[in-house]
């Protein structure tokens, strides 16, 4: 059974069949070359098309809702309604095996499932099989789609899969000691081992197939196990197809990251009546190809069966949708190509074409797919062309946002705009983070979302803060450039218990420079948004170092960090130079923005600037200041220039607003100012 699980190159639904067995079910004179050309304008994407000896190979993207196309009689029936649009001649040849004489002398099989695991279950037991290598046909066919020829048993159930695309399964009969198979929900911890002998630890929940005495003898619809394949020496088999619950299937692929085609197919929800083609068509070629004989009742387990749906369509909304007038008999000339019935009916109450509508009847195999009518009018759109279609561009529409969100993302435009035009580089990075990220920042896991259904550990935790990717942004690009200054605002997620998560939009800020520099980014930011009402004090923070920390503060209450980070969380990011980062609830700066500032007077008499060295001795710049301005009335401002060892350069502005101070006016000013700051 190996190659029923082979592994598929990508997430996407591509499958490579050949000419010649796409002929087998399709009557046509059209080239591969044109076959490639006609079904990419109308359907499936024809990627490739590679000659191979006499033979060619298609290699075909099939959308993800379109799983009943994800076979060799899929694409055959896609094609009987896309050539003719072409001029090219285009038959189904119908895929209808024989049902199998039931066995007079049965051998026991008993199965067993629940609703919510399987929609049908298929079994039956064939004895005296031969196993051996398969025909000719059978290996090139399934080597040009990229699969390995094993042996004629687990071959079949490959080309059937390819050939109908419904998976389906062969055990060894003879290593199922009880003869019963037991669909049922695996328990957390559960241990299989598959064919490959990689042992799995189920997350439970899981569907899973039980000998009756505990022992699981495959994970159905993903990959079986070791202890139940066919072997060199098997004798009589067990051929089974279940059609699964999709999402079932989905959840355990992804939770134990088994990526395998039956996985591929079964997650996508395959038509069960589909199944029942793919399981008469593996048992006609067991009988042919192997010699097995048809040894027991075939079981049908189908406690829902799947029915057509109907869908009214109204002429007059093809038309409208359309934007053209189509005729009638080639609307019901396409539908019935793909598989649609289209009964006609008219109400001679109303004017034609308005009373013209079509009651059209959904098979089994697209009812997941076509809900609604426009699903309909998209079918017989893709048929007659879009390149046939108008070239008129739908009036855009406009959907206004509430006042607060407009002007939330207005403000956020406008610092990005700045961040970005003065230097920094805006990184946008996932919502979720790793849980070494977390720990390795000091935080706290259990503070942290985690998701149910990742599909990586690196992305598994809600972000409470935006600091950790910085800091893991800045680590990755070290050494591609001296300076490193990066920005993001996005959302972070915080718990909230028995509601969803509180969503708060976060500026974060991490650089490789210094503590100046950053400040200095921020009251930038802060004086082009024309924000005044704040102050930057020392402050604590477990990411930051201490005594190169501060705090944000708004009427008393923090709202936002800046800082070194600390040297612990520098060694576990095995960073190699110090990094300072910050981090302001964006709700602050989204309230405190204004488009236009306080008018202030401009002084009408000259500033004399004068530079000063000091040491701090434990003071803060913002001790600095105050003292500074209380001292002196002439003092106007002062900024930092730069800093060296202990000593930091400031410049001082100095001006009256009654006369022109003199120069020695101001040195005065200034001694009186170090002075007071000794």
């Amino acid at each position: 059974m190996t190659a029923i699980y082979e592994f598929w190159n990508n997430f996407n639904m591509n499958i490579k069949i050949s000419y010649d067995w796409l002929l087998e079910y399709l009557d046509t004179d059209a080239t591969p070359e044109e076959l490639q050309k006609y079904l990419s304008l109308c359907g499936p994407s024809v990627e490739t098309v590679e000659k191979v000896g006499k033979n060619f190979v298609f290699d075909i993207e099939v959308t993800s809702n379109r799983v009943d196309m994800a076979s060799v009689y899929g694409i055959a029936q896609e094609a009987q309604a896309i050539l003719p649009r072409f001029g090219k001649r285009a038959k189904l040849r119908e895929l209808n095996p024989k049902a199998p004489k039931v066995s007079l002398n049965p051998f026991p099989l008993e199965v067993s499932t629940q609703p919510n695991l399987t929609n049908r279950v298929l079994a039956i037991v064939l004895t005296d099989v031969k196993i051996g290598e398969s025909p000719d046909y059978i290996k090139r066919r399934l080597e040009l789609s990229g699969m390995r020829s094993l042996n004629n048993l687990v071959d079949i159930t490959n080309y059937v899969m390819l050939e109908t695309g419904h998976p389906c399964h062969v055990f060894d009969y003879d290593r199922i000691p009880t003869k019963k198979m037991i669909i049922r929900e695996s328990k957390k911890g559960e241990k299989i081992t598959s064919l490959e002998n990689k042992t799995y630890a189920l997350p439970g929940g899981d569907s899973v197939i039980d000998d009756g005495n505990g022992t699981i003898i495959d994970l159905p619809g993903i990959i079986g196990t070791s202890n139940s394949i066919v072997v060199d020496s098997t004798k009589n088999i067990l051929f089974f197809i279940e059609n699964n619950n999709p999402v079932k299937m989905r959840h355990s692929s992804m939770s134990l990251g088994i990526r395998t085609d039956a996985a591929s197919l079964n997650e996508k929800g395959p038509d069960p009546e589909r199944a029942f083609t793919a399981f008469l068509r593996g048992i006609e070629l067991f009988q042919e190809v192997a010699h097995g004989q048809v040894t027991s009742k075939y079981l049908d387990i189908y406690p829902s069966p799947r029915t057509e749906t109907t869908i009214k369509v109204y002429l007059k909304d093809i038309h409208r949708i359309m934007g053209i007038i189509v005729d009638e008999e080639e609307i019901i000339s396409i539908l019935s190509h793909l598989g649609f019935k289209a009964n006609r009916h008219e109400n001679p109450e109303i004017a034609y074409p308005d009373g013209v509508y079509f009651d059209i009847t959904i098979p089994t195999s697209r009812v997941d797919d076509i809900k609604i009518k426009e699903d309909i009018v998209e079918e017989i759109a893709r048929i007659y062309g879009y390149h046939n279609l108008p070239n008129n561009i739908s009036p855009l529409v406009f959907i206004k946002q509430p006042p607060e969100i407009e002007h939330l993302f207005a403000v956020q435009y406008k610092a990005k705009y700045f961040l970005k035009h003065i230097g920094l580089h805006e990184c946008m990075n996932y919502s979720m983070i790793s849980k070494n990220l977390i720990e390795s920042m000091g935080m706290v896991l259990k503070d942290h979302l985690k998701l149910a259904n990742t599909i990586s550990q690196e992305i598994e935790y809600m972000r409470i803060s935006l600091i950790p990717s910085l800091v893991k942004n800045i680590k990755e690009n070290t050494g591609k450039r001296d300076m490193l200054r990066f920005f993001e605002i996005a959302k972070t997620y915080v718990p909230r218990k028995d509601d969803l998560p509180g969503e708060d939009y976060k500026l974060s800020i991490a650089t490789n420079t210094d503590f100046a520099d950053i400040k200095g980014v921020i009251t930038s930011l802060f004086e082009d948004l024309k924000i005044t009402d704040y102050q930057i004090i020392p402050g604590k923070d477990d990411m930051l170092a201490g005594g190169e920390s501060a705090v944000i503060l708004h009427n008393g209450k923090q709202v936002g960090i800046m800082g070194k980070l600390n040297a612990h969380i520098v060694q576990n990011m095995d960073l190699s130079d110090s990094v300072y980062v910050s981090e302001i609830t964006f709700d602050f700066i989204a309230n405190q923005y204004t488009a236009i500032g306080h008018y202030t007077e401009p002084n009408h008499y000259a500033v004399v600037k004068l530079d000063a060295t000091i040491e701090p001795q434990g003071s803060s710049y913002k001790d600095i200041e105050t003292t500074a301005l209380k001292t002196s009335s002439h003092l106007q401002r002062i900024t930092y220039i730069g800093s060296y060892q202990n000593n930091i350069s400031l410049r001082f502005y100095f001006t009256s607003r009654k006369e022109n101070i003199s120069e020695e006016i101001a040195k005065k000013e200034l001694e009186k100012i170090l002075k007071a700051l000794i």
